[in-house]
């Protein structure tokens, strides 16, 4: 690792999401951290393109560009928010498979691990269930926007059913990989008032690594990542695993 090199933060999003959640973190993590948040197709710029709904579809868009900015072995750090956890993660272990260089860290946030399933939607994705799944996590349409045919129904559902369809796809698929766990640190991270992920399934993040696995709890609800907290944290963490590759000690009590 080259010394002085900042690290680079790339950022996936939750499903049904764009990246501009993320705006906050290009200072919000503080000196050091290049943050790069990764949009994925069929939404935003990119939403024209299908959108991914299988590991392969998923790999087939986002590893190559992926695998080009990591390949010269500078530091970098894989942070996934909810969907964006088990996406981090299928990224991780595609690139390893491949020998480039591993990131130092992998960090999720209010993840479930691919052990276990997306709260209440799994086998229903009817429009009526996603859109109690979206309220439930706090993130459902004003009442305007709530009725058939409004904007969110027509722009929102579509691409928020295909990520949870890419989410169960990831998870399988993580389940029959014969290969075992990274050998990355984990750092897992929730919400104290998340409804969704709460601290013993961030826990099941530990059998997917051999390195070191560490939780910390930030406050917020699922959607933490929109507060200060969140990039703070991350920040500090690529900050020291920069000089050590290692989870850092510095990140104690729970919160920042």
């Amino acid at each position: 690792m080259r010394d002085g090199s900042p690290v680079t933060l790339y950022c996936f999003a939750h499903a049904g999401a764009g990246v501009s959640g993320f705006a906050h973190w290009r200072t919000g993590t503080g000196p050091g951290v290049s943050t790069v948040p990764v949009l994925l197709p069929g939404r935003g710029v990119r939403r024209r393109e299908p959108r991914a709904t299988s590991r392969e579809e998923l790999l087939g868009t986002l590893l190559e560009p992926l695998a080009d900015q990591v390949a010269d072995g500078r530091p970098y750090v894989l942070y996934g928010h909810s969907l964006g956890g088990v996406v981090a993660y299928t990224l991780a272990r595609a690139l390893t498979d491949r020998g480039l260089p591993a990131p130092a860290c992998l960090v999720v946030g209010a993840s479930p691990p691919p052990q276990t399933a997306a709260p209440g939607v799994e086998d229903d994705l009817t429009d009526e269930r996603l859109l109690r799944f979206a309220t439930d996590l706090g993130a459902g349409p004003e009442r305007a926007l709530a009725a058939p045919g409004s904007l969110w129904y027509r722009r929102v559902l579509p691409v928020l059913r295909d990520d949870l369809r890419l989410a169960h796809a990831l998870r399988a698929d993580a389940l029959a990989d014969p290969d075992g766990p990274l050998a990355v640190p984990v750092l897992a991270v929730g919400g104290r008032d998340d409804p969704a992920v709460g601290a013993q399934a961030l826990d099941g993040w530990a059998r997917w690594t051999t390195g070191r696995f560490v939780r910390r709890t930030v406050p917020g609800d699922h959607f933490f990542f929109r507060g200060p907290h969140a990039p703070r944290l991350v920040g500090r963490a690529c900050r020291v695993v920069r000089r050590t590759r290692l989870v850092p000690e510095l990140i104690s009590g729970g919160q920042l």
